[in-house]
This record gives structure tokens, C-alpha cells and sequence, in this order.
């Protein structure tokens, strides 16, 4: 819809709202709110706030020569507004403006501004060369019923340790159930972040969402695992994505973080003839981070191991790398149970390709052993008999 308001209007995207509403619903303390130009040196000097890691300046710099029309020409103490797809999202009253220097932004949310670097070109498209800052609220502003459940789950198991884990889950493998498994086994409440990106390289939320559900449902004590949707905006990405995963869990109430091995964010680095990780640059976020094993399947030990424990080779092992197995499913073959559990590559199947066969009662019928009653069958139906054959024995 069009504004009838007067006020100078901004336009921002989803991305920059998701960031604006973590700050409202306090889950990226320190920051309280957008930074005027001397906070945002200070942050860069030493990458801290109050004495707790922040890796960057939380500043608003929408793109467009129209948003920067409109920002040279603010005055402080003026209200703007400010419009997401075309809504009245938010009202900022002007505190100051200040140039910055897109290219040096996306290396502090990065680590590098080169080109070839995935999400670097699209972050540094969403740049303006001017930050906005001062008090905003966001109109129609919603209660987060995440952070209320988890309050109440807390509460209900007289929880004292609350972990969090972070994933895509896209898909959800066995390496993923194993992580699972393992972190719920030595806390009270599990939380898991499920990402929610921007992009279309992903299954959809909500199929990875049901995915994970049938899985924590059926093969999980319920109760003690929540999970949250989070927006994947680019504050998350680059090397610094860990600290800002831990800093949203300890907001979400979270006393605890494990990532994976293979996490995008964990990097090394070589400081003082030892090495350290990302992890060890965090400070004054309350938080235990543990770095989780990885897991493979051996085919020596028959089962999904740490590679920590198992003595093998790595000629023996199958690591699960999450993004080949999305193409198999995407190719429209089923995956091998020993990477993804069978009626989760059935469901993911029956929505990647709806109707898919012409005849698929009689195609039923004919391939598969059944009672003699016609009974009506569905696509992922089709995909759990159908690896239930590819699972005999006897003539292989």
C-alpha cells in the first residue's frame, strides 16, 4: 500500500527488517539499537560492546538512490518512515546520518570483499553509502512466541541447562539425527535454530521444518526439543556467524552451543603457536560453547561414527555432505537409508515432484506385495515401498 503520511519515506527489505526486529525483541544484545558514526568506530576498534563481543556495527544503510536522496536530506529529530514491500514497517526519529564505505562493510561481515565469495556481491547490492540511526519502533509489532516458549518449556521441566544447535537441515541427514541425539542426551531442553534463508538454494522452511518435526516426534522425547525459525538475514553469514549465533541463543535463553565440526563459520586461525577458532574470540556472552564431532558412516564398523573414535581409514568412511544429497533428491532419486532416514526422502520426494506418476495405483499394485484390499496410495507411499525393496538381501 501507499503511505497518506507525510514524512520522508525509506524502503528496506526483508532482510534488513528481520535485523531490525532481533534488536526490538532483545536477542542481539549488547546492541539496543542502531549506531551513530562514533559508536560504530569504537565497535571496530575493539569488537566489543559494554564489554561483550559484537563483531560489527548494527547500523541501517538501505540501498537505492532514492533512500539516499531522502537520507542526506533529513534533519535530526525528523521522523522518517519506513516501508518492507511496499507496508509501513517501521518510524525512525532521526538521530544522524553518516557516509560509510560499502566495500570495508561487507569485509567486516565477511572476512573479504572479493566477488567470488558466496553472498558477498548480493550483500554489497543491499548497501547504501549512507547509515541512518536513531530511535525506531515497528508498527504492528508482534509478541515473539518463540522466546515465550521456551520460557514455558524451562519452566515446565525445571530446566537448568538449555542448549541450542543451529542448522539448515537441508536435508535432514543421519549425521544431523546423530548430532541431535548426542546433544539432547546431556542437557535438559534442546533448542533448534532452523534457518530460514533468503535465497531459493534451500528445500523450502517448510518442508524442512515438517521433516525435522516427524523426526523429533517419532523418535525423540518431544518435550524437551523446541524448535525456532530463524531468518538467515546477512548478519548471520561470514566468518563471524558463530558469535552471532551465540549471542541470539543467550538471548533466547540458552546457556549452552554446540556446532558442528563442518560448521561454515568455525574457520582457524594461528595465534600465539597455538591454534584457536572463532570460538575463542568470544568475550562476555554467557554462554558454553562446545564444538561437536563429526560424523560418518564406516563401512568397516557398520554404523555412523565420530571420526575421533572410529580407526579406520577415511577410504572407509561416507561423510555426509548435505548438499549432494539435496541433489540426489532433486534428481528425483531416492537417497540410500544409510544417508537419510527412508520416510524422510519419501516426503521430501512426494513434494519435490507432486503427481509425478500417471498411473500410481497401478503402478502400486503392480511392483509392490499387498493384502488384496484396495486401499488408496500416496506418492511417498509409492517411495518407502519402493526402498523397501531396495533393502532385500536375498538376491544381492
Amino acid at each position: 500500500m501507499t503511505s497518506s503520511r507525510k514524512n520522508k519515506t525509506l524502503y528496506i527489505d526483508k532482510e534488513a527488517a528481520s535485523a531490525l526486529e532481533l534488536v526490538k525483541d532483545g536477542l542481539l544484545l549488547p546492541v539496543t539499537k542502531l549506531m551513530n558514526e562514533a559508536e560504530s568506530k569504537e565497535v571496530l576498534r575493539t569488537g566489543l560492546i559494554d564489554g561483550k563481543t559484537f563483531p560489527f556495527p548494527f547500523i541501517l544503510a538501505p540501498s537505492g538512490k532514492k533512500n539516499e536522496e531522502v537520507i542526506k536530506s533529513l534533519k535530526k529529530g525528523e521522523e522518517v518512515l519506513i516501508l518492507c514491500d511496499g507496508e509501513e514497517y517501521a518510524t525512525l526519529i532521526v538521530e544522524e546520518f553518516f557516509a560509510i564505505d560499502p566495500k570495508e562493510r561487507v569485509k567486516q561481515i565477511y572476512g573479504t570483499d572479493d566477488p567470488s565469495h558466496p553472498g558477498v556481491m548480493t550483500t554489497f547490492k543491499r548497501l547504501g553509502n549512507f547509515a541512518l540511526c536513531g530511535e525506531y519502533e515497528i508498527i504492528n509489532k508482534k509478541p515473539n512466541e518463540s522466546k515465550e516458549s521456551i520460557e514455558k518449556a524451562k519452566e515446565l521441566l525445571g530446566a537448568k541447562h538449555v542448549t541450542s544447535l543451529v542448522m539448515g537441515a537441508n536435508p535432514l541427514h543421519r549425521a544431523h539425527e546423530k548430532l541431535i541425539r548426542q546433544t539432547l542426551e546431556n542437557t535438559d531442553l534442546l533448542v533448534i535454530f532452523l534457518l530460514k534463508p533468503y535465497d531459493n538454494a534451500n528445500l523450502s522452511f517448510d518442508i524442512r521444518k515438517e521433516a525435522l518435526e516427524y523426526f523429533i516426534n517419532n523418535y525423540l522425547p518431544k518435550s524437551k526439543v523446541i524448535i525456532v525459525p530463524l531468518e538467515n538475514s546477512y548478519i548471520f553469514a561470514g566468518y563471524n556467524e558463530i558469535i552471532i549465533d551465540a549471542i541470539v541463543a543467550k538471548n533466547y535463553g540458552c546457556n549452552r552451543l554446540t556446532i558442528g565440526r563442518n560448521h561454515a563459520g568455525l574457520g582457524m586461525f594461528y595465534d600465539c603457536n597455538s591454534n584457536k577458532s572463532i570460538v575463542d574470540r568470544v568475550m562476555g556472552i554467557d554462554i558454553d560453547i562446545t564444538v561437536a564431532s563429526e560424523y560418518v558412516y564406516c563401512d568397516q564398523c557398520r554404523t555412523l561414527v565420530s571420526k575421533n573414535t572410529c580407526p579406520h581409514g577415511q577410504h572407509h568412511q561416507i561423510s555426509y555432505h548435505a548438499d549432494s544429497i539435496l541433489e540426489i533428491l532433486e534428481y528425483g532419486l531416492l537417497p540410500p537409508a544409510v544417508l537419510i532416514r527412508k520416510e524422510i526422502s519419501s516426503f521430501i520426494l512426494s513434494k519435490l515432484f507432486v503427481n509425478r506418476f500417471k498411473n500410481l495405483e497401478k503402478l502400486y499394485y503392480d511392483t509392490f506385495p499387498v493384502t488384496g484390499l484396495l486401499e488408496e496410495h500416496t506418492e511417498k507411499d509409492f517411495y518407502l515401498e519402493l526402498m523397501k525393496l531396495y533393502q532385500t538381501t536375498s538376491l544381492t
